[in-house]
């Protein structure tokens, strides 16, 4: 994003010209605040001619996640670094979790293939960055809500390590991220809206599970074997070496429903309580022997527009929400019919900064075209 000399009202106008060509086949969007982008741009470009130091993000056009992530907290510390919203992207309508858009002219589209969901529930900010609209969005992850649309629409998506942001979620487990097509422009964000990340001892040893012990009946094979080659790819990039770790996690689910369930019993979240601190001692156990744990993002192909069916596409990623480690889904490849699919990597909390460095180092290795546009 940085060292482009064009001004940021003209990077805001290509992002608006970008968003009018992709609007009727992807449906990104559900508000386009044009004249705001526009303004603000301006205010960047006055700055600069009046010789103040350029900000972190000075001019970069960002999508922004759901009409409520204008206020949030990652959004406000954008703006104030110099990005420049150029509109609020489509979630689910809901009831109940969902994954995949809600617009007025339609679900929001799959870049890759429009038969399919982008994801969710950060969907219509997936789209947005995997089409090129824009290079940054925000999105939010409960249950891999970031992680998730990452991964099938073909981008970056990061879960910080919890409580490095303050949250609203009254349960605790939804953490700000951002979505981006290139892994410098998570850690740009990391900088702007986290702050100073702890240093991390560089990753030795890696992990590989493809089920976390308890997501078996959910795993697609093809899936699984090619976010087991981008795990061999990221050990070798990354010169680690593999530990025979076994990682065999309880399903998280039942814990994971009780905290977010406002009528649950004493009993149930007594029982959740327990489930979440037995699988929080089986990953210190696992992350006293292993740097790093891999696994595919989700355990499945992106659905169609009729939803997931039984299918549990958080089966690989909620039970970090539940735990609090910073995970990153990463693009690992597509399948034979054209779905992409992402790489979770997963670290010891604030552990970040390894994270970070790792999904450059993958995508160093395996340099991976967009969709078409």
């Amino acid at each position: 994003m940085a060292g482009n000399r064009a001004t940021a009202e003209e990077f805001a106008g290509e992002a608006l010209r970008r968003h009018a060509m992709t609007d009727d086949r992807l449906r990104a969007f559900v508000e386009v605040t044009a004249d705001a982008a526009t303004a603000a741009a301006r205010r960047v470009d006055a700055g600069l001619a009046a010789g103040h130091p350029a900000p972190r993000l000075a001019g970069v056009p960002i999508a922004v996640k759901g009409r409520t992530g204008m206020r949030s907290v990652q959004t406000r510390r954008l703006c104030a670094a110099g990005a420049v919203p150029i509109g609020v992207t489509s979630t689910p309508r809901g009831p109940g979790p969902q994954t995949w858009g809600y617009t007025d002219r339609g679900p929001t589209r799959n870049p890759w293939r429009a038969d399919l969901s982008p994801g969710g529930s950060s969907a219509g900010s997936a789209a947005a960055v995997a089409a090129g609209v824009v290079p940054l969005a925000t999105g939010s992850d409960g249950a891999g809500s970031t992680r998730i649309p990452a991964a099938w629409c073909g981008i970056f998506g990061y879960k910080p390590t919890t409580g490095l942001l303050p949250t609203a979620d009254p349960a605790g487990l939804t953490v700000a991220g951002p979505l981006a097509r290139d892994p410098r422009d998570l850690a740009a964000w990391a900088e702007v809206v986290l702050g100073p990340l702890p240093t991390a001892t560089a990753p030795v040893t890696a992990t590989w599970s493809a089920d976390l012990g308890h997501a078996t009946e959910h795993l697609d094979d093809e899936v699984v074997t090619i976010a087991g080659t981008a795990a061999e790819s990221l050990v070798d990039a990354a010169g680690l070496r593999w530990s025979g770790r076994p990682v065999l996690l309880a399903d998280p689910s039942r814990a994971w429903t009780t905290l977010r369930d406002a009528q649950a019993t004493a009993a149930d979240r007594t029982a959740a309580a327990g489930l979440r601190a037995d699988n929080d001692r089986l990953l210190t156990a696992v992350f006293a022997a292993t740097d790093v744990l891999l696994t595919p993002t989700t355990p499945g192909r992106p659905h169609g527009h009729d939803g997931p069916g039984a299918h549990m596409s958080v089966a690989l990623t909620w039970v970090f929400n539940l735990s609090g480690h910073p995970a990153i889904s990463v693009p690992a490849g597509r399948t034979a019919d054209g779905a992409p699919v992402g790489l979770q990597i997963v670290a010891r909390h604030r552990a970040d900064r390894q994270l970070l460095e790792l999904a450059r180092t993958l995508a160093a290795a395996r340099i991976a075209p967009g969709p078409a546009r």
